[in-house]
């Protein structure tokens, strides 16, 4: 067997997320595992800008006012993102695992390809302009932290990011 593909991911993975992934298989047998984080740190300002930039007003004005979400409430999201991940990468002649994980999502990401001994990563997130922009985002931080080739993919779109 072939070295895991290590996916972090904050959205559940869809069609163009999957084929992006057979792309990578090598035709030998292979681990897929997925790691969805519980939860995302919020960043207030960097949200707002985020949103105003993506010309999203209304979801800008409205993370301003909105409350931290309920730990149950992020595990529950959490676990049908993993759920509809491994639903979408189903079929693909792969070993499938995933988890859940707790904390910071770039340090996970590299514990798991420390320990399993993993040779490339994908990260799968949404467009968020002002970390892409300074490379603060997840793609560009694993990419410092493993030492491995990290594939950026922008969820839903098949866009390859700067990483």
């Amino acid at each position: 067997m072939s070295a895991p593909i290590l996916i972090l991911t904050e959205v559940a993975l869809g069609p163009s997320e999957r084929k992006a992934v057979e792309g990578l298989l090598s035709g030998e047998a292979a681990k897929i595992d997925v790691l969805v984080p519980a939860g995302r740190k919020r960043r207030l300002v960097v949200d707002f800008l985020d949103h105003l930039s993506m010309l999203e007003f209304s979801k800008a004005v409205e993370g301003l006012s909105e409350q931290p979400a309920d730990p149950a409430a992020q595990r529950t999201a959490a676990q049908a993102a993993l759920d509809a991940s491994l639903a979408a990468l189903e079929g693909l002649g792969a070993e499938l695992a995933g988890t859940i994980i707790e904390g910071d999502p770039v340090q996970a990401l590299a514990e798991r390809a420390a320990a399993s001994g993993a040779e490339q990563a994908v990260v799968v997130t949404l467009p968020h302009a002002i970390e892409d922009t300074f490379h603060t985002d997840w793609a560009n931080l694993a990419q410092r932290k493993l030492g491995i080739p990290v594939l950026h993919l922008y969820a839903g779109t098949g866009f390859i990011g700067d990483s």
